[in-house]
């Protein structure tokens, strides 16, 4: 997060050092002009015809698409995402809009029931203004992952972006209020860390979603917390990726590699720690290493690079700390382990072997793209190094037998658990954690009642 005493954030691009621009932070003038116009659209958003907010998605979802190539090369400047996952991450923000507007009403309809021969019937009704405060790494998910639900709901949408891709957060504005959505019903804000607290502190917001460390969450959440107001977190992860002596090694190391350097290693649910079955974790090493030997990293704005540079300077430097730690307690260096010379902020894709439960790569979360292989010596030891970690997003479990591997997913101290496949976000299921990953949930039904008074409406009860 930025300091509170700038008065402006600078873009600076990770491709090559350069400065892109320089984004002045809104005046509490601006914001309160942001807060009450937003406030003022809750109460006329609510009273929308739900048929209406549904078409407001779809018109959304295709200006996205409308406007694909200009954000995505946007995120590549800006944060040095591939473009080809670029392109990828607006597509299925766009599907999104799309299965929330099919699927929402659903979830969103009446449900009648009988107490004692009464009836009764919940509603689902908005909340009113939720701020969201998200991070930089995926510029558009995140932020629609939270929006969609939430206007599909009735309730009005603050973002706080991060203040390294502003580039990416006014467009979005703009490219969302292109799509006719009424004014005060999608807004942005550039705030510092001390108007971020005065908007949480403020009766007009009714919620918080956050995304981002557990430094920042514990800030946020305490901070909610004092105010009364519900607030979802998502702070990141340690993912294991467990390896078992069945499972088909060639599968799991392709996985394995897709799951742990997408997106240049930054994100939240990447496989971080692969935990690997005695007998077999020669051979996953082996061809672990030889895979990652040929990825393309270089300028993300070209299709056939795979690793862009990271997005800032600092967590570089952060990551290569924590990489010669780790190699200074004991453990191995297979591949990488440095930064990249000349321009641009590229870090070696790294493989660590020999990773025991003590060191820096198992006990922190590693945002970059270098993994930690660690032996378990059979499958019980590997759910055990699995648990033993302060963070429960997700987790993998790749094995031959897949009733075994379904027990197995039961002892695991998670959010969500992904057999024979690495972990990724989909509408039709819940994304969250447990732990210092955070609470509350984002996705499907359980995700669109995070910011819902669920209302009980009684008949004739005597």
């Amino acid at each position: 997060m930025t300091s509170a005493t700038s008065n402006e954030s600078k873009t600076i691009s990770p491709i090559n050092g350069e400065t892109v621009a320089t984004y002045p932070f809104d005046s509490e003038e601006q914001i309160e002009h942001v807060l009450q116009d937003s406030f003022s659209a809750a109460k006329r958003w609510k009273q929308t015809p739900l048929a209406d907010r549904v078409t407001a998605l779809v018109s959304i979802g295709q200006a996205l698409r409308d406007n694909s190539e200009e954000l995505a090369q946007m995120m590549s400047l800006e944060m040095g995402k591939p473009i080809v996952q670029a392109r990828g991450e607006i597509t299925k923000s766009a599907n999104l809009c799309d299965w929330y507007a099919t699927h929402g009403p659903d979830m969103l309809s009446a449900r009648p029931t009988m107490v004692e021969n009464q009836q009764a019937v919940l509603e689902f009704r908005p909340l009113g203004v939720v701020l969201g405060i998200m991070p930089w790494n995926f510029p558009l998910w995140q932020v629609m992952r939270g929006t969609v639900p939430m206007l599909l709901s009735g309730n009005t949408y603050v973002l706080k972006h991060a203040p390294n891709i502003m580039g990416c957060a006014y467009l979005i504005e703009k490219i969302i209020h292109s799509s006719g959505l009424p004014q005060g019903v999608f807004s942005l804000v550039h705030a510092t860390n001390e108007s971020v607290s005065k908007l949480i502190a403020d009766d007009r917001v009714a919620g918080v979603a956050f995304t981002g460390s557990v430094k920042a969450g514990k800030t946020i959440g305490a901070q909610a917390g004092a105010a009364l107001k519900k607030s979802v977190l998502e702070l990141g992860g340690s993912d294991p990726f467990i390896v078992l002596a069945d499972a088909d090694i060639d599968a799991a190391v392709k996985a394995a590699v897709a799951g742990r350097y997408q997106n240049s290693g930054q994100v939240c649910a990447a496989a971080k720690r692969f935990i690997v079955e005695a007998p077999v974790a020669d051979e996953f090493t082996q061809k672990f290493v030889a895979a990652v030997e040929k990825l393309a990293m270089g300028d993300p704005r070209e299709d056939d690079n795979y690793v862009g540079p990271m997005a800032r300077y600092d967590l570089r430097d952060e990551l290569h700390d924590q990489v010669q730690r780790t190699v200074s307690q004991g453990a191995r260096l297979l591949l990488g382990g440095d930064k990249v010379s000349g321009a641009g902020n590229y870090y070696q894709p790294t493989v660590l072997a020999d990773v025991t439960a003590d060191m820096t790569a198992f006990r922190e979360e590693m945002f970059g793209p270098v993994a930690a292989i660690t032996i378990a010596q059979d499958a019980q030891q590997a759910c055990h190094l699995a648990n033993d970690s302060d963070f429960g997003l997700c987790a993998t479990i790749y094995s031959g037998n897949e009733p075994q591997a379904e027990k197995l997913a039961a002892t695991l101290e998670c959010g969500g658990v992904f057999i024979n496949g690495y972990c990724g976000s989909d509408p039709r299921v819940t994304f969250g954690g447990v732990k210092k990953s955070g609470y509350g949930r984002e996705l499907s039904d359980f995700g669109l009642y995070e910011f819902c008074n669920v209302q009980t409406v009684w008949k004739n009860r005597q």
